[in-house]
C-alpha cells in the first residue's frame, strides 16, 4: 500500500488549488464587512433600511386588535366574533339597518369585512371592504381600500385621538343589534 504526504508533488498545487478561491474570498469579505460597520459608524443608514417598505401587521397580529371586540361608530357599531362572524348595525331616522357575514385578515396587513346589508327597504348581497394596516415608527396606521388617506390606528402609545380607541372588548353593542334587526325584519 502506498502511502502519500503533503509533500509529494501534485499532492500540494491540488491543495493550492482547491484553497486559491478561499483567501480572496475572505478578503472581500473582510472588506464589506468593515466598510459596512464604518458606514454605520459614521451615522449612515444601512442600505437595506432605507430602501426597505413599510411593514404590514401579521394575520395574528391584527387578529388581536379585532377578534372579540365592538368596533363603535357614530350610529351603529361592529362586532367582529372569534369565531370569525361579523354582526353589524346601523341607526338613524327610518335609516336602520343590519348585516351579518364574516371578517378575515391576511399576513398583508389587510382587515377584510364581507357583510351583506338590509333594511326595511333593501337586501345586498355580501360586499367586501377592505381595511390595510401598516406599522410606521411603531405606531400602527390604516387606510379604506383601495385608495383611502393613510390614517393613525393604534399609537404604540395609548393616544385619544386613535381609531382604535373606538373599539370595545366583547360584544358590548348585542343588544342593540338584536333590537334594530327585529325592528328591520319586522313586517309593520
Amino acid at each position: 500500500m502506498k502511502t502519500t504526504s503533503p509533500s509529494e508533488p501534485g499532492r500540494g498545487v491540488r491543495r493550492s488549488a482547491k484553497r486559491g478561491w478561499f483567501v480572496p474570498l475572505v478578503i472581500v469579505c473582510g472588506q464589506l464587512a468593515f466598510s459596512g460597520a464604518a458606514g454605520a459608524a459614521n451615522g449612515a443608514p444601512p442600505v437595506e433600511a432605507a430602501a426597505k417598505p413599510e411593514i404590514a401587521p401579521t394575520a395574528f397580529e391584527l387578529q388581536l386588535l379585532y377578534a372579540d371586540r365592538t368596533w363603535n361608530w357614530k350610529n351603529g357599531a361592529a362586532y367582529f366574533g372569534l369565531d370569525r362572524r361579523l354582526q353589524a348595525w346601523t341607526a338613524g331616522q327610518d335609516k336602520a339597518a343590519v348585516a351579518e357575514g364574516r371578517w378575515l385578515v391576511t399576513d398583508t396587513g389587510k382587515m377584510c369585512m364581507e357583510l351583506a346589508w338590509r333594511s326595511k327597504t333593501y337586501a345586498t348581497k355580501p360586499q367586501r371592504t377592505c381595511y390595510s394596516h401598516r406599522i410606521e415608527s411603531g405606531n400602527i396606521e390604516q387606510r379604506k381600500d383601495p385608495d383611502g388617506e393613510w390614517y393613525d390606528f393604534k399609537h404604540a402609545k395609548d393616544d385619544p385621538a386613535d381609531e382604535h380607541k373606538k373599539f370595545e372588548a366583547g360584544n358590548t353593542k348585542g343588544t342593540q343589534f338584536d333590537e334594530t334587526r327585529k325592528l328591520v325584519d319586522s313586517k309593520g
